[in-house]
């Protein structure tokens, strides 16, 4: 395991400071402000702690309130709504300041069989054949493509996770539109335990890095890394569909089927390498062209 995904793992080790009250670290950020990925995976860790071992996250649904601060403590409050005979629902506020800035409601079902059947995989490239976050971003350390200090930033926050692209990212066509889908391969970088919670929780952070990426491709948006966009996450909804590890290859498969009013919507679907949907992914966030 390396030390930058050690260190995500401490950050997910949340603090008990009372029954059902949690406090959690921040990691830096690429913005002045905690990434959202990392808030969401904090408050399901949070409702996690106040649930039975045998019951697995299903479903989250989220909003994002407020800009986090990554200089301070954020406290995670767990309300137990209810605790069925197959099903248990929890709700989070994550608050800092005195405010909240997150809000999280998340289910978890005991085990049953059912009906099952799943859409088909879409075809990508294997993940070895791509070049790595290490090899692809130092190729646009340019002042022309990227501030080489954005690039270093990228690196630093994604150093836990593998992530490569399967096409190029926003930020190398822009003024290019394209088609609003985009691919990316992700498992963490090293090996993690086997409790469950943890790998949908690593998940739901990294679900967050790129959803939006489709909606700035179909306008030749580069995003925050090159200025032309001012966004923020402002909902996050996940479905989990089958058993999966975040250790091994899963293919994020994305696209935007709208932006409008200042906001624009990502889905998208999230497979195991042998061509099982894990996961599926709704998010909406602010997409403003800075004025001139």
């Amino acid at each position: 395991m390396n030390s930058e995904l050690d260190t995500l793992l401490g950050l997910l080790d949340l603090e008990r400071i009372e029954q059902d009250i949690f406090r959690g670290a921040s990691h830096s950020s690429v913005v002045p402000r905690v990434f959202g990925g990392q808030v969401a995976a904090q408050a399901l860790v949070a409702a996690g702690r106040t649930v039975p071992g045998d019951r697995a996250a299903h479903s989250l649904h989220s909003y994002f309130l407020r800009p986090g601060d990554p200089g301070a403590p954020i406290v995670y409050t767990v309300d137990r709504i209810r605790d069925g005979r197959s099903f248990t629902t929890r709700r989070v506020v994550a608050v800092q300041h005195g405010q909240p800035i997150f809000h999280l409601s998340t289910s978890f079902q005991q085990h049953e069989e059912g009906l099952d059947h799943q859409s088909e995989m879409p075809a990508a490239p294997d993940p070895e054949s791509l070049p790595s976050g290490t090899e692809l971003l130092p190729r646009y350390a340019d002042d022309s493509i990227l501030d080489p200090a954005v690039v270093d930033r990228l690196l630093e926050v994604r150093a836990a996770v593998d992530l490569r692209y399967v096409q190029e990212p926003p930020w190398a066509t822009v003024g290019r539109p394209r088609e609003p889908r985009s691919q990316v391969w992700f498992r963490t970088n090293g090996k993690l335990a086997d409790d469950p919670l943890l790998h949908v929780c690593l998940a739901t952070y990294v679900s967050d890095m790129t959803l939006l990426d489709s909606v700035l491709l179909a306008h030749g948006r580069g995003g925050w890394a090159v200025g032309d966009i001012v966004g923020a996450s402002l909902d996050h909804a996940m479905w989990f569909h089958r058993p999966f590890r975040a250790d091994e290859w899963l293919l994020y498969d994305q696209e935007s089927p709208s932006s409008s009013g200042g906001r624009g919507l990502g889905q998208a679907r999230i497979y195991t390498r042998d061509g099982r949907l894990a996961i599926s992914v709704i998010q909406e966030g602010v997409m403003r062209v800075p004025r001139a």
